[in-house]
């Protein structure tokens, strides 16, 4: 039924009333099931099915790998792939035990794993399902990463096809066609099938994208931003098919990963990943109010997308209101909790000042726990030095009209 060890042996060959009938042998080898899984964990893998966490609860009787009770709900999705059992809860059977300790996670991933692409995401136990779910797929169910011709839809350098967009104006999520194209740098929209002209072209070079199904109220949506005359800019899209979705997401990984190759020649894979796409630091509400401090405060939705802090009306808005530039300790910018004892207006309680070489921007939060939150977020970004082309950036915002 399943494959010996390379010992040819199950781990429990020879102990006494193994499988047998008797309800304290079976309390016994139940145990010693448990102990050998546990250990096999503990030796043969050093994370699950491509998610990380710290103790698993389930294993795939038939892939060999250990899983944490998230992955184990997308491994059901596939039971023509995957048969699972609990580790606690389960009966075991000899042989099963025996196929699960000659496997494990390492040897799996050895062989699901062996083409990755560099570029490729790969999502950890706190991302959306739509990621987690078509990672698992795409190993296992579609072995993508073992015969590299699977890897096409994502790996050409050139995509295209309709996605649902949300109009600026409307919030109506209407059908467009778009176009990734590497030798072009560029990504485009047609806001009609047969335009000859897009209606905006967003250069690799300044493109992200990140999931946020919350945000955009569908399992598939997908926030992709880019530099229009140093200002950002966003688009909403989803699509039915989350397969689909992803490889979009994939596809522009891939573009920026050859883009940087390019820019930065010497830099190792290790070094470019990080810069392919980013999630954003910290989103939420905040009050803020003028630059004299004088003015009412008012309620925006904040962004905060590496150095760039972001204030928008509508967390859905295509262009932000302002946006505020955060360099570092060294260059004298600090975030002080409270506003100054002059402050003016009606504004919620728990304040964050943040001081930067020509101004203060004065913000506030609703709860305390939210004022600590975003001041976390504001100090890892202070306490980070800034790179050379950081500094172009912040220019940009000192000559902003």
């Amino acid at each position: 039924m399943f494959p010996t060890s390379s010992a040819g042996k199950s781990p429990m060959n020879g102990e006494k009333g193994f499988g047998k009938d008797t309800p304290s042998d079976r309390t016994i080898n139940q145990a010693r099931s448990i102990l050998v899984l546990r250990v096999t964990f503990a030796n043969r893998t050093s994370r699950t099915s491509g998610l990380s966490f710290s103790e698993p609860d389930w294993v795939s009787c038939t892939l060999g790998v250990f899983l944490c009770q998230g992955c184990s709900l997308i491994h059901r999705s596939i039971p023509h792939i995957s048969r699972l059992k609990s580790i606690q809860q389960d009966s075991w059977e000899t042989e099963e035990v025996q196929f699960i300790t000659s496997v494990g996670n390492a040897v799996a991933n050895a062989k699901y794993e062996q083409s990755v692409p560099p570029f490729y995401y790969r999502p950890t136990h706190s991302d959306c399902r739509v990621l987690r779910e078509q990672w698992v797929r795409a190993k296992y169910e579609r072995q993508e990463f073992m015969y590299i011709e699977k890897q096409e839809p994502y790996s050409a350098g050139y995509r295209e096809g309709f996605l649902w967009k949300r109009g600026r104006d409307n919030g109506q999520f209407l059908s467009r066609r778009f176009i990734l194209s590497e030798r072009e740098g560029a990504l485009k929209y047609f806001n009609k099938q047969d335009a000859r002209e897009p209606k905006a072209v967003m250069r690799i070079e300044t493109l992200n994208a990140t999931f946020q199904p919350a945000k955009i109220g569908n399992p598939c949506g997908l926030q992709i931003t880019y530099l229009k005359d140093n200002s950002t800019r966003n688009i909403f899209v989803y699509h039915e098919d989350s397969k689909e979705m992803v490889d979009w997401f994939n596809a522009i990984r891939a573009a920026r990963f050859h883009y940087h190759q390019v820019a930065f020649p010497g830099a190792s894979d290790t070094d470019l990943i990080p810069k392919l796409t980013r999630s954003f630091m910290k989103e939420g509400y905040m009050e803020k109010t003028g630059p004299k401090h004088t003015e009412g405060f008012k309620k925006r939705w904040f962004t905060m997308d590496d150095r760039r802090l972001m204030y928008f009306k509508d967390p859905l808005d295509a262009y932000a209101r302002g946006e505020v530039f955060i360099g570092s300790k060294e260059n004298s910018y600090k975030v002080l909790p409270g506003l100054p004892p002059s402050t003016q207006g009606y504004h919620w309680q728990h304040g964050i000042t943040i001081v930067t070489p020509d101004r203060k921007f004065l913000f506030a939060c609703e709860t305390e726990a939210e004022q600590k939150d975003w001041i976390a977020a504001f100090q890892r970004v202070v306490n980070r030095p800034m790179h050379p082309q950081e500094y172009a950036v912040e220019a940009h915002f000192k000559h902003k009209p």
